[in-house]
């Protein structure tokens, strides 16, 4: 007989009874509290088109790089699970056949929060009640598939279902923005928004730079071949992402370096990179020059900027040129701050206009560097634990290095990082036990009145996030 599937009701809340019990009065104050998504990766697409969900393979498996990436470490070929290849070789196509891969590697993800996101998703949305298993794969994928073609699971209809309020994809400046237009036209302007992402374009060394740049060129109308119009197309861009409701840009850089070049040097690297010349060092320092440029923009055209270094990506070779990019071969590095962000502080960081949330996956970096960083300068907000550290004992760390420093406020509340948009409900359910439990702590040492406790998990779940990332007059 199948082991039954069920989710415990104080799931991630403390162990301590007295503490838990506190939990549980702070987390029933923000459970139903609408979700504000800031930071995720949802293709446009999906929502624009609103076709149903293939199937739970293509649904829950192959576009999560957290379910992948554990299976391939375990010796599970890329191809067995779906994984496209860049070369067009063949994978395997039959998605029954992934999701029982998939099913029979269960235990690989004990005490992960991909367990706790999958668990919430399998029970709360599908209403899954048997554990995945190689015996149970192909009854779990039944009911899934029959979930999901039912017309009240359509990705549309998930924004009401999910209580998402506000959702933000992550675009690249290319983008024409065809799918926000539509979202637009059916009345989801300003609850599905673009969130501009100039990465693609701004690393010069990069094997797809020249053909990023031709397609920047077309969409903007912008002559691209000179330093001075590649700004103007980026420039053009960010209004058009601004005009369609956006409110944030997103930096994914190898370091937080934000030293500036001055328009000669730029110049002259610019047109080393259109000539196929630029050297590795220039590259870096172009892209630290870029982020300095993109905070003075973020100035006249009110973006709030985001910011995530310290990310190897793509570390193995072979398997970015099989598979491409964000198939799970991203390793973080030690990053650094303090010396990175002070020339981007310096021009910007008390200019009222300027926005900047930091996000990191060194943890080393939250009391020694960010906190202090978020509590000096009026400008700088501190982002949710990302990537490897949205996890229960991630965020919890995060609290306790942070908050002494930095105070609650300035944070971001939290904002997931997926592109596996039936998981977004669990993450955020996961971040609000998690503040519960340790802001049930500070009631129990009598450092915050139950009251504050729990204006303060309402404000984390819901206030900050939309204040964070507001549009200033």
């Amino acid at each position: 007989m199948a082991a039954a599937l069920t989710l415990h009701p104080d799931r991630a809340l403390p162990v301590d009874q007295r503490q838990r019990a506190a939990a549980r009065e702070i987390y029933q104050q923000t459970a139903a509290l609408p979700l504000i998504s800031m930071h995720g990766h949802v293709d446009a697409a999906i929502l624009a088109e609103n076709t149903p969900f293939a199937d739970p393979a293509r649904l829950l498996v192959i576009p999560d790089h957290y379910v992948t990436r554990m299976l391939v470490s375990q010796g599970v070929r890329p191809e067995a699970l779906g994984l496209p290849r860049t070369d067009g070789r063949p994978v395997e196509t039959d998605p029954r056949a992934i999701w029982r891969t998939f099913c029979a590697n269960w235990r690989l993800y004990r005490a992960t929060p991909s367990q706790y996101w999958l668990e919430h998703e399998l029970v709360e949305v599908f209403g899954v009640e048997v554990v995945p298993s190689a015996q149970t794969a192909d009854l779990i994928y039944d009911q899934i598939a029959a979930r999901i073609a039912e017309p009240g699971f359509r990705p549309r209809s998930l924004l009401d279902r999910f209580h998402l309020e506000l959702i933000s994809t992550t675009d690249p400046a290319t983008s024409d923005l065809r799918h926000h237009a539509h979202l637009a036209g059916q009345g989801l302007g300003e609850r599905i928004v673009p969130t501009f992402r100039p990465d693609a374009v701004v690393h010069l060394d990069r094997p797809r730079w020249r053909t990023e740049i031709e397609a920047l060129a077309k969409v903007s109308g912008e002559d691209v071949t000179t330093y001075h119009g590649y700004l103007a197309a980026l420039r053009g861009r960010r209004l058009a992402f601004v005009a369609a409701g956006g409110l944030a840009t997103d930096h994914g850089h190898y370091s937080a370096d934000t030293t500036p070049l001055s328009d000669a040097v730029a110049g002259r690297i610019y047109q080393d990179a259109v000539a196929g010349t630029v050297s590795p060092a220039d590259a870096q320092a172009f892209a630290a020059h870029m982020l300095h440029v993109m905070a003075g923009m973020s100035c006249e055209d009110g973006l709030v900027m985001q910011i995530h270094p310290g990310v190897l990506r793509d570390h193995h070779d072979g398997f970015f040129a099989a598979y491409g990019p964000d198939s799970g071969f991203d390793i973080p590095v030690a990053t650094e701050f303090t010396r990175s962000l002070r020339p981007m502080l310096q021009a910007y960081g008390h200019d009222p206009r300027f926005r900047l949330i930091l996000f990191t996956v060194d943890e080393t970096v939250y009391s020694r560097e960010l906190a202090p960083l978020a509590g000096a300068y009026p400008s700088v907000r501190l982002g949710a634990p990302w990537w490897f550290l949205d996890s229960p004992e991630g965020m919890r760390r995060f609290r306790e290095a942070a908050v002494e420093t930095a105070g609650f406020y300035n944070t971001s509340g939290f904002v997931d990082d997926t592109r596996a948009f039936a998981s977004i409900p669990a993450r955020h359910d996961l971040a609000r036990r998690v503040d519960a439990g340790f802001l049930a702590r500070l009631v129990l040492e009598h450092r915050l009145g139950l009251d504050e406790a729990v204006e303060t998990a309402v404000d984390l779940a819901y206030h900050l996030p939309k204040l964070a990332y507001r549009r200033l007059d």
